[in-house]
């Protein structure tokens, strides 16, 4: 099968470390794929290859909806497809959260102000957000940039959502919000792939989960399978580890 995304003997390398060991995956549209493992062990490496924030080896290919990742023109085409989120939120400090919505789809698409304003105004209020439009980022709470931070991701109308542990930098409490955001976005129809340390979630929410540990993916399968019934002892070991911490 191939799919809206897809990656072959995937390899990227940091010196002598072989970050990742030419893995394979094909991701289907509408899918929702949560990438789970331990620190370390190449995820989100491999997320960055698909819209090119790492380079990765001249053997191996990515494409997204058919367009190859590689630099030039048909770069700007597969990251105006590619929505992502990372960690640390990256808003613009100096401009509102509704100008930090608009900022891409006027720049890349050429959207009008006014039409920029009303998708802006519509995703913040999907968010959860819309009552902070006017606001900066710095008076926002964690959780709250996150959130519009998904907003502007979603500005684009991506094909593809990347989440790169979009949790990971916040506080437990606002943890929740982020998730239940993410658990609607599931529910539209968008491709969805989510670096994750949140099981709940992944168990909850993903089409599949990927086990990845090495720079391989160790095992792939449905939620249930992978979390109650694991076939491959790394898998085994870093689930109990985990699950029971």
């Amino acid at each position: 099968m191939s799919g809206i995304v897809s990656i072959r003997n995937l390899r990227k390398s940091y010196g002598t470390f072989e970050a990742l060991k030419g893995i394979d995956l094909d991701i289907a549209e509408g899918e929702v794929v949560c990438v789970v493992g331990p620190s370390g062990s190449g995820k989100s490496t491999l997320i960055r290859c698909i819209n090119r924030l790492e380079d990765f080896a001249r053997e191996s290919t990515i494409t997204v909806d058919g367009i190859p990742v590689q630099p030039g023109p048909a770069l700007a085409k597969v990251r105006a497809e590619v929505g992502m989120v990372f960690q640390s939120f990256n808003l613009f400090p100096h401009l509102t959260v509704r100008r930090n919505v608009m900022l891409a789809p006027m720049r890349v698409r050429g959207t009008s102000t006014a039409e920029a304003a009303d998708r802006a105004d519509v995703l913040l209020r999907r968010v959860g957000i819309y009552e902070q439009a006017d606001k900066y980022p710095a008076f926002l709470s964690g959780g709250q940039q996150q959130r519009v931070a998904i907003a502007r991701a979603l500005a684009m109308e991506p094909r593809v959502m990347l989440f790169d542990e979009p949790t990971s930098a916040l506080d437990p409490e606002m943890v929740g919000e982020v998730l239940d955001v993410m658990k609607q976005l599931a529910g539209t129809g968008v491709t969805m792939i989510v670096v994750t340390h949140e099981m709940g979630f992944a168990r909850q929410v993903a089409d599949r989960v990927l086990f990845m540990d090495g720079g391989e993916v160790i095992e792939t399968g449905p939620p249930e399978q992978i979390f109650s019934n694991p076939t491959e002892a790394r898998t085994q070991y870093f689930l109990s580890a985990v699950l029971n911490h």
